[in-house]
């Protein structure tokens, strides 16, 4: 399989870390996204009209989408869709419409912070707070429970969706301190076998101290 990666692109990198996490071989061929504009060449653009990294071939086939790459990985391994039933598959649908928000949310804050991309920062980061906010307290309530990743008691296709933007939001202001379940959320997803880090997201040695169950309730 091929992919026309990004280094510092967080959709990318979900793409980069599933193959990881499922042990299959990726080749990356870099391009020049910023500042170089690679993508917006006619030879990129016959690949994908729509202008947009990552692109994954694999033989004929060849995919445009990350969520879409998501799902053709995990159907080459094991348990990465859940328990395979209807109401896990649809809540997996669910948050993978959520990564896309965080997407065009705290992906478009850190873009304009970060790339100098035209927009309004200030209501990004309100957009992108109101996804956090939503996140939190849905691992809250996982938490609670007893749970820690987004769908069920392993990660799945969705966990790695959101993950990155998340990780990422504090480049775009978004800090994530006021946060802790999806603190401890993310300090699972990097605790998973076959772990690769991006620019910006390492592994567990994070500076703070890792939240407390009480404050969770």
């Amino acid at each position: 399989m091929i992919l026309h990666d990004w280094v510092l692109s967080p959709n990318c990198y979900k793409v980069r870390l599933m193959a990881a996490l499922t042990g299959q071989p990726l080749e990356q061929r870099a391009v020049n996204f910023y500042p170089g504009r690679e993508h917006l060449s006619s030879e990129y653009l016959a690949l994908n009209p729509a202008g947009t990294l990552p692109i994954l071939q694999d033989g004929d086939l060849t995919l445009t989408e990350s969520g879409a790459m998501l799902a053709y990985l995990a159907d080459k391994a094991d348990g990465w869709m859940g328990d395979g039933s209807a109401a896990t598959t649809a809540r997996i649908q669910q948050w993978l419409a959520f990564a896309e928000r965080l997407t065009r949310t705290a992906g478009v804050a850190r873009a304009i912070d970060m790339l100098d991309q035209g927009g309004s920062l200030a209501e990004a980061q309100a957009a992108g707070r109101t996804c956090l906010r939503e996140l939190e307290e849905h691992l809250t309530e996982r938490r609670i429970d007893g749970g820690i990743f987004l769908t069920g008691d392993t990660a799945t296709i969705a966990d790695i969706a959101c993950f990155p933007h998340v990780m990422l939001a504090p480049d775009g202001g978004l800090r994530l301190d006021p946060y802790p379940s999806i603190r401890l959320w993310t300090r699972a997803v990097r605790a998973l076998p076959g772990f690769v880090e991006m620019p910006g997201i390492h592994r567990l040695h994070e500076l703070m101290p890792e939240p407390e169950m009480e404050q969770l309730v």
